[in-house]
């Protein structure tokens, strides 16, 4: 159980958080921060397997419990606004092979944006966040990338 956990998180976050990938990686700590996640999680796993709950139901409540604090991904709602807002660049971006690596400057950039709007689950479709958002997004790009403002 506990290695499909561990396996399971690492897929989530390297879907959903390639930043925290790339910083993980840097910093040597990806197994014990795998570790520490799904040691915190197997309470419940066992309570949940004491209870003969399912296999695929204690992996989903127990992936879902450990990637609370990742939700939303910043990084998918950067890719997926950079792709919509601004297609040629995206497009480019993705052809040069460089899509996650401009995106996690982006997320960078946006940071303080992201925190003072408190981006969350609940708001994470707000149009006043999502505008304000790509101004920071188009003067990057312009600044950055030579893109047109």
């Amino acid at each position: 159980m506990h290695k499909m956990l561990k396996e399971k998180l690492w897929a989530y976050i390297v879907h959903n958080n390639p930043d925290l990938m790339f910083n993980l990686q840097e910093d040597y700590s990806v197994t014990r921060y795998l570790d520490e996640k799904v040691n915190g999680i197997m309470p419940m796993a066992e309570r949940l397997l004491a209870e003969r709950k399912p296999l695929y139901v204690i992996e989903e409540l127990c992936v879902n419990e450990m990637t609370e604090e990742l939700r939303p991904s910043r990084f998918l709602y950067l890719r997926e606004m950079l792709e919509q807002e601004f297609p040629d660049d995206w497009q480019r971006l993705r052809e040069d092979g460089l899509l996650t690596y401009e995106i996690i400057n982006i997320m960078e950039c946006c940071r303080e944006i992201f925190e003072s709007l408190t981006f969350s689950i609940e708001n994470k479709d707000n149009r006043n966040i999502h505008h304000t958002i790509v101004g920071h997004v188009r003067k990057h790009l312009a600044k950055n990338m030579g893109t047109t403002v």
